[in-house]
């Protein structure tokens, strides 16, 4: 039917009208919705122990930005970032099942960061909005699987490098010879969740102070040397420990890593405020 015609139809302009003045939330209710395999796998990985909930932090802090936003969302959403909320939401069905389920969920937690940042407002950087999305997967056992071994390595070589001040190391993969003494650098140690912390403290406080896209993207160096930085502090401290014969009880254990991921998220956080002041002085 030829569109004058339709426009001649009452129910199908009062439709139109219906569309077009929908409300911004039920818009991303109906992108969520769509995403229900997404989310369903999301839970079963969460549920079985198979990783970690710390996603469960990123999703809750899309929430707190969009119920902070509640009152500003914008009635006429972004058109790219619409179109490609949308897109992501078909190609999600679309390679379901045929692509890894992680990967799928990528495109999903993406689709719906860009549903989100066509209805907030222009102001709200948009790389921290991505970021948490990202941060939202099941991703850390993924991570410890690929990476964990090749970051253990690194962190016990910086530390041997520290250690061999005061004691006699050598390092044969991620272990380390202390005096004689086999200590070894376990998965825990690779720093995987340190580094996940890390990057979801610099997310949120650059939409806390309200940073520019360029100026969070030009600070994420920083985010990934205090996190190295702090974890082969850790890691020394804790080897240090060991050596010298001093029996470190479970709750002194984590009350390090405790201390030293404290340390690193201060750190990061600072560096995102005080880059955040400078701009405003510049400005």
């Amino acid at each position: 039917m030829a569109l004058p015609r339709l426009l001649h139809m009452p129910r199908f302009v009062r439709f139109g009208i219906a569309i077009d003045t929908a409300p911004e939330w039920r818009w991303l209710a109906l992108l969520a919705l769509a995403l229900w395999p997404t989310w369903w796998w999301m839970g079963q990985r969460m549920v079985d122990g198979s990783d970690d909930p710390l996603g469960l932090l990123a999703l809750a802090a899309l929430a707190g930005l969009l119920w902070q936003h509640r009152h500003h969302l914008s009635p006429t959403p972004r058109l790219g970032f619409q179109i490609t909320a949308l897109t992501g939401a078909v190609l999600t069905t679309a390679v379901h099942q045929q692509l890894p389920d992680l990967v799928v969920a990528l495109i999903g937690l993406l689709s719906v960061a860009a549903g989100l940042i066509a209805f907030l407002p222009a102001r709200v950087a948009t790389a921290p909005v991505l970021g948490l999305s990202v941060l939202s997967l099941p991703l850390l056992a993924s991570l410890q699987f690929y990476a964990g071994f090749p970051l253990r390595v690194v962190t016990a070589e910086a530390s041997r490098c520290l250690l061999s001040i005061a004691h006699t190391v050598e390092r044969t993969g991620s272990s380390l010879v202390v005096n004689g003494q086999l200590i070894i650098v376990d998965a825990p140690c690779s720093g995987v969740q340190m580094a996940w912390l890390g990057y979801f403290t610099a997310c949120v406080v650059a939409l806390a102070t309200r940073q520019a896209n360029k100026t969070f993207l030009l600070r994420l160096p920083v985010v990934g040397a205090l996190v190295l930085l702090g974890n082969v502090a850790r890691n020394t401290v804790l080897v240090a420990a060991q050596a010298s014969g001093t029996h470190l009880p479970a709750w002194g254990h984590d009350a390090v890593g405790l201390l030293v991921l404290a340390a690193v998220c201060g750190g990061i956080a600072w560096a995102m405020g005080r880059t955040m002041t400078a701009d405003r002085a510049s400005s």
